[in-house]
């Protein structure tokens, strides 16, 4: 049984930082694809960034050059280092993972799915 626990959202000012982390337990395959989602209200889910077990990486454009996604393969982590945030980054973020390579790209779906940790953003 996989199980994914996401923790560090919290509120900030936008402008700030937040680092993210997504503890994964139960993995058994060395090939996976983990990602950060997250969904604000009234809006539909939106992928922001994934990575894969060989390091490939794929960030979505509202994102790039200010989120970084990482991974601790020795503490079964994944992080999501959020730098220069904007209160259009409020949303509540989840992480979520699956066997297989992402290749830089996205799943079409996630099997494995954390409960979720809220971004504020304040202007």
């Amino acid at each position: 049984q996989v199980q994914l626990v996401e923790s560090g959202g919290g509120s900030v000012q936008a402008g700030g930082s937040l680092r993210l982390s997504c503890a994964v337990f139960g993995y058994i395959y060395s090939s996976y694809c983990t990602a950060w989602f997250r969904q604000a209200p009234g809006k539909e889910r939106e992928g922001v960034a994934a990575i894969d077990s060989d390091g490939s990486t794929i960030y979505a454009d509202s994102v790039k050059g200010r989120f970084t996604i990482s991974q601790d393969n020795a503490k079964n982590t994944l992080y999501l280092q959020m730098n220069s945030l904007k209160p259009e980054d409020t949303a509540m973020y989840y992480c979520a993972a699956d066997y297989g390579l992402c290749g830089g790209s996205w799943f079409d779906e996630y099997n494995y799915w954390g409960q979720g940790t809220q971004v504020t953003v304040s202007s």
